[in-house]
């Protein structure tokens, strides 16, 4: 099967393009990159070399949709809306990487990003693509809008508590921290080696876009409304999201329940590993794979349990979370192409 790249050029462009040229079933056929049209892809990504030869190209919908069979949009929010409408319309199935189509409410979305959105009739259409908790509607899936890195660490923390009713998900508490590359390849003064190396600072606290994300799925997960609080964190890392949640519980459950929950609902999952009670998880653990690791802690004299997951922000927070849900859209194991371990140390 050919593939297709709308902004090949970004980090999540760059990681889809590694991914899938070690996939059994899928070559990438096109890649676009504005800026740097005409440019072979080596001399942006040397580490891509399998693509030797391969130039990025201005984009045109007319030859994406001729050139592949399955369309990739990795466009910043905004710009990916400007451009699936039309792909969606030539009969491509598309796998959304920005923000645009992943809120079922248009209001939210204008009012935490803060422009108007231009094909709002599709958010209705779009499949959110987390497949740990909605593979049977990416499987029917035309448009697939794949979650943020932050929500996709968070959300699999919490959402085997939030299916069980379990006490303090809403209220809980997200402290979450991302390497540099979550930022993007655009230059900015706090992603500076000299600003970063050494240093952690929080950013967006209380507004970050990814709330409105995480509530939403969560809220659909719990059956009723779920509010969260959300501070990211910058880390001096390429790679990788920590998030540690805090939930206050009531007193009435168990470590043991516990157990039971996470293993019921991740029991058969491809990528989601809970490692147990008191067992915590690292982000070189998780190293450029699409695993998510999850270990929690309950303590019961203070009524408050801690759940950590880890994911590489790059691949299960990004592009090899998009190959999983192409997989399970074409029918395929969704472990394809996928089964490298995390690189530690």
């Amino acid at each position: 099967m050919k593939a297709a790249i709308i902004g090949a050029s970004g980090y999540t462009g760059a990681e889809l393009m590694r991914i899938l040229h070690g996939h059994p079933e899928v070559e990438v056929s096109y890649a676009s990159a504005h800026k740097y049209a005409g440019e072979k892809v080596t001399s942006l990504y040397p580490h891509l070399h399998g693509y030797a030869g391969m130039e990025f190209q201005a984009f045109d919908a007319e030859a994406a949709l001729a050139r592949s069979d399955i369309i990739f949009a990795a466009l910043p929010h905004g710009e990916a809306m400007r451009v699936v409408p039309s792909l969606l319309e030539g009969g491509a199935r598309v796998i959304d990487l920005s923000a645009d189509y992943r809120l079922d409410d248009v209001a939210l979305y204008r009012t935490w990003y803060g422009i108007e959105h231009t094909s709002a009739h599709l958010l209705s259409e779009a499949a959110y693509g987390l497949p740990e908790i909605n593979g049977d509607s990416i499987s029917r899936a035309g448009l697939v809008a794949v979650p943020g890195c932050y929500p996709t660490a968070a959300i699999l923390a919490l959402a085997p508590l939030a299916k069980a009713g379990w006490p303090g998900v809403d209220g809980a508490i997200i402290d979450a921290k991302s390497g540099v590359s979550g930022a993007g390849r655009s230059l900015s003064l706090s992603a500076h080696f000299s600003q970063a190396d050494g240093s952690m600072k929080p950013y967006n606290v209380g507004k970050h876009r990814h709330t409105p994300e995480m509530e939403e799925v969560l809220s659909k997960l719990a059956g009723s409304g779920v509010g969260l609080t959300f501070t990211p964190h910058l880390a001096p890392m390429s790679r990788g999201i920590l998030a540690t949640c805090y939930l206050r519980t009531d007193g009435t459950v168990t470590a043991r329940e516990a157990g039971e929950v996470f293993g019921a609902f991740y029991a058969g999952s491809a990528f989601v590993v809970p490692l147990g009670s008191d067992a915590f998880p690292e982000t070189k653990a998780v190293c450029g794979s699409n695993y998510c690791h999850i270990g929690w802690h309950l303590d019961g004299d203070r009524g408050v349990m801690t759940v950590v997951s880890a994911i590489d922000n790059l691949v299960k927070g990004a592009s090899g979370q998009a190959v999983q849900c192409m997989n399970i859209m074409q029918g395929w194991r969704e472990d394809t192409g996928l089964q490298a371990l995390g690189v530690f140390p």
